[in-house]
């Protein structure tokens, strides 16, 4: 039986776990694919169980109410099981999902699938979220939310973009399949490859037990988790609709979707490895600056729809953009966290991901039936907008806040020695 590891920050010279990190990646990569896979396929889903694109949109929305409402539960229910054992669970989870949603007669039944898919993802994610900070010392966070983020990222390069040509060509459910036996094959991964973690915070000798509420850290977990709602909220409202917006107002035609979708992920690729040098350097101004630069695409998409050389470059920037931002939350969470915060904060940073995801897609279905499709990314640019002033009104009054945290505990007396 493996002893869990301790935390490496206990080392003078720990190796960087780089196979652990890479097996997170991966993991990463097919459960983002899997939540976007609809996004890609809305017309053929639409056509073959005969309901309306918007309520394919709804599959987004209903998959991430889902993690919204059990995340929080289930990771406060599992906080004393050992990681490792969690994520073979949850992995096993989503593979019943993924063959639930291929085999689906009807609409109906693939609700029932994104509920399950969403159960698992959610509670994945409070797991896996805060995973690679057990692994690596404090000062190495960043870097290993940068590797493990790359699964999210190569998701959006290759795995909704192949998932779409995949199930243009042979068939939605197909896509799903082979989502699920990828999903099967790394649950073997998980078991010879991934390092067990010792995720309990020890208290220290005379350190008194108090409530995770009163944690100092709790304000800059809450200003992240409003955060990242704010700017998920206005990406999803677009970008979930983003194939009937190419196919319509942008003029391409359904066999070269795909190929965008892949040119705003292998842009993303680039954000994620520029995220990664950059977060811990600049990790107040980079994710405003990053977020208002997503808002003037969204902005120029909805002004030169049918320019086709603007398009392809703003989205490649959009992509370029965005594809940093998830890893950027994630690094900033684990960074304003305390150590026994970081599993409870990335549950929560996790709904509010969700939160963002099910509400912008459900939004932008209102906003499509209603006003058209064009109308979605000058939403998308508003609500961004809004994000980018939060961001940096509320990262100024967490600094001072700070700030008169440490004035007072600099003020207080030395304890004298025994």
């Amino acid at each position: 039986m493996s002893t869990p590891r301790t935390s490496p920050a206990s080392l003078s010279s720990p190796a960087f776990p780089w196979a652990g990190l890479f097996t997170l990646s991966a993991l990463i990569f097919t459960s983002v694919t899997s939540e976007w896979l609809p996004t890609g396929l809305l017309p053929e889903i639409s056509a073959e169980l005969a309901v309306t694109e918007s309520q394919v949109g709804l599959l987004i929305t209903i998959f991430a109410a889902t993690v919204v409402i059990s995340t929080a539960p289930l990771a406060a229910l599992t906080r004393n099981q050992p990681r490792k054992k969690l994520v073979i669970i949850v992995l096993l989870v989503f593979v019943v999902g993924n063959l639930l949603a291929a085999a689906a007669p009807n609409y109906a039944v693939l609700v029932i699938a994104r509920i399950i898919g969403g159960l698992s993802h959610g509670l994945f994610w409070a797991v896996v979220g805060a995973y690679s900070a057990h692994l690596v010392p404090p000062h190495q966070v960043g870097r290993a939310v940068a590797v493990t983020s790359a699964g999210a990222t190569a998701a959006f390069v290759l795995g909704v973009p192949v998932g779409t040509a995949l199930g243009h060509a042979l068939g939605w459910r197909l896509a799903f399949v082979v989502i699920a036996i990828i999903i099967l094959a790394l649950t073997i991964m998980v078991v010879r490859i991934l390092p067990p973690v010792d995720h309990q915070q020890p208290l220290a000798t005379g350190e008194i037990s108090i409530p995770l509420r009163k944690d100092r850290s709790v304000p800059g977990v809450i200003y992240v988790c409003i955060l990242v709602a704010l700017v998920m909220l206005g990406h999803n409202l677009f970008y979930t609709y983003i194939v009937p917006y190419l196919i319509g107002p942008a003029g391409i035609e359904g066999g070269a979707v795909a190929g965008v979708l892949l040119i705003f992920g292998a842009a993303g690729a680039v954000g994620l490895a520029l995220a990664g040098l950059l977060v811990d350097r600049f990790p107040r101004s980079i994710i405003p600056v990053t977020v208002a630069l997503v808002a003037i695409c969204s902005a120029l998409l909805g002004m030169f729809p049918a320019e086709p050389v603007i398009m392809f470059i703003v989205i490649a920037v959009w992509g370029m953009a965005f594809g940093g931002v998830p890893a950027m939350m994630q690094t900033r969470l684990l960074q304003l966290a305390s150590p026994r915060m970081r599993d409870v904060g990335s549950a929560y940073l996790t709904t509010s991901f969700n939160i963002g995801i099910g509400g912008g897609a459900l939004l932008g279905g209102i906003l499509l039936d209603q006003y058209g499709v064009i109308s979605l990314p000058y939403v998308d640019a508003g609500i961004l907008g809004v994000a980018v002033v939060f961001a940096i009104v509320g990262g100024e009054l967490l600094r001072r806040r700070s700030a008169r945290v440490a004035a007072v505990r600099d003020q207080q007396p030395t304890p004298p020695a025994p």
